[in-house]
């Protein structure tokens, strides 16, 4: 039985002489440097901003410009940290604005009530709430599977919603879903929906309750809520469960931003909140 070798091609040589490779390395180095072509990050032009969207809250507006459109902005917060407030007042400056508006509710958390008060144009606006009830017993034993299934269904509307287009604004609100579930979210999935909003008038905003889209957000922004000194001086047995959340002083901090380049310090703003139904 014979045998054959693995190999039975001769080795390739080397073109050039020992002797000479360390200087053709050398040169290929000193030619690279040289090239025009190759420009330092501290000499690089920013991008060409992009239209920004009145989020309705003049300290807003002046800490950020507004919302980029094209692309995805994130707010995270804890629970009553002002995220809801922002969410409808950025809602209804849209919807008059004649834009029409998709906001998908992943835990049926939205209020009509709190976002009339607001001033919503509900004529432009597409509610999606996610899920269907159940019984308590399944809901009682499968909570987090229920939620989970919710989840699911947020990221394939919001896939088809922005495949369709003709919006002005989407919104995902996962600002009550479990932290550890929105953070399961694939990365893959953010990037899906930042490329399709680019090049596009839709302002993609996510709502969560601390960062989960990573370096998928254009713009994103940390909420954090403080009673201001009238609420505080308000005597709190007469303050009914909506009216304590008024009079919130909440400080905004832009933890991450592409249209400004190494910012000296953390940029804050501040702005009061009126009554409403959730934090």
């Amino acid at each position: 039985m014979s045998s054959f070798p693995l190999f039975s091609s001769p080795p390739v040589k080397c073109p050039f002489p020992a002797k000479s490779a360390p200087v053709a390395r050398k040169f290929s180095a000193e030619t690279l440097l040289k090239t025009p072509s190759i420009v330092p990050a501290s000499r690089l032009e920013l991008r060409p901003l992009p239209e920004m969207a009145s989020a309705g809250i003049p300290e807003i507006d002046a800490l950020t410009g507004g919302l980029p459109r094209g692309c995805l902005t994130e707010v995270c917060g804890t629970a009553s940290s002002g995220r809801t407030s922002f969410l409808l007042r950025f809602l209804a400056a849209s919807t008059w604005r004649q834009e029409v508006c998709a906001l998908v509710d992943v835990t049926d958390a939205f209020d009509p009530n709190s976002a009339a008060s607001a001033g919503m144009n509900f004529e432009k606006l597409l509610w999606v709430r996610c899920g269907t009830e159940e019984n308590s017993s399944r809901r009682r034993n499968a909570k987090e599977s229920h939620i989970e299934r919710r989840l699911e269904q947020a990221l394939r509307v919001t896939d088809l919603l922005l495949q369709s287009g003709g919006f002005g604004l989407v919104t995902i609100d996962l600002g009550h879903v479990p932290f550890p579930m929105a953070r399961r979210v694939p990365l893959a999935s953010w990037f899906r929906f930042q490329r399709a909003v680019e090049h596009t008038p839709t302002v993609l905003l996510v709502i969560t309750p601390a960062a989960c889209t990573q370096s998928c957000a254009a713009l994103l922004l940390k909420l954090k809520a403080q009673p201001s000194t009238f609420s505080s001086q308000r005597p709190l047995e007469m303050s009914s469960h909506t009216r304590l959340l008024e009079g919130l002083e909440i400080h905004a901090e832009v933890v991450r931003s592409r249209f400004q380049r190494k910012p000296p310090q953390s940029v804050t703003a501040a702005f009061t909140t009126k009554a409403v139904q959730a934090g």
